[in-house]
């Protein structure tokens, strides 16, 4: 288990826009929380950017990354929950919800080293290059134990803007042991109560609030739900339902 590097210092300032200049375009992301209960305690899955990243540079953040054209087409060794693909849709096409949740798992084992997977029900057919490590394993993405938690898009005013989907799931339907990649430093499981000792942005400290209490409560079958889409108001974060 990595040591956390607990030491705040000076945050590296994120780029704003130039005045006058148009605003990116959001481009779509996922992140996935893994998360465990340890006696009372809530555990999620957590790591630093480095310093250099251009994009939340030294924040704590969950793996995670942008979507890949691939992401939609990539075979699936179960589907996505029946409630969690009817809140996904409520902002994405159904194609556009399978790559954002492919997405989340792909990034999960880049960057982490563990596969959220079953046995690849068609191991004949070829898959796209940049998911055949994960294949190598002998397995397919598995959609059907991630929950969808929560939607922010940056800012209007950053120069790199994501529009991100949190995802989560227990780390009892998660394989392989955890490996970083260098993309995430101190790559561990932290303690919600340890969270406030990190370098994290308001949305993470939001979104952690969201999944501790579904850790904790998790939602009976189709139960209506709604989802917190995270949007920034120039002072703070407005928490609109969807």
């Amino acid at each position: 288990m990595a040591t956390l590097n607990r030491k705040k210092s000076t945050l590296p300032e994120q780029a704003s826009r130039e005045k006058g200049t148009k605003a990116p375009r959001p481009r779509d992301a996922s992140t996935l929380i893994i998360y465990r209960l340890k006696g009372q305690q809530v555990e999620v899955l957590m790591g630093q950017r480095h310093r250099s990243h251009k994009f939340l540079p030294q924040r704590y953040v969950f793996p995670g990354g942008r979507v890949d054209p691939t992401d939609s087409r990539v075979r699936a060794g179960t589907p996505i929950a029946d409630d969690v693909a009817e809140l996904l849709m409520r902002t994405a096409t159904p194609a556009r919800a399978r790559a954002l949740m492919a997405a989340a798992i792909r990034e999960t084992f880049e960057e982490a080293g563990l596969t959220i997977g079953v046995p690849d029900p068609e191991p004949e057919k070829p898959v796209a290059v940049n998911w055949k490590p994960f294949f190598d394993k002998g397995l397919a993405p598995s959609f059907e134990h991630i929950n969808y938690v929560a939607r922010a898009v940056t800012p209007h005013w950053r120069t790199i803007r994501f529009n991100a989907r949190f995802f989560m799931i227990d780390h009892r339907h998660v394989l392989g042991d955890l490996a970083g990649s260098g993309e995430l430093l101190d790559l561990t499981y932290v303690p919600l109560s340890d969270t406030a000792d990190l370098e994290l942005t308001l949305v993470t400290l939001r979104v952690l609030e969201l999944v501790e209490g579904l850790a904790r409560n998790p939602p009976a079958p189709g139960e209506k739900r709604q989802v917190i889409n995270f949007h920034h108001n120039g002072v703070s974060h407005d928490m609109l339902a969807e």
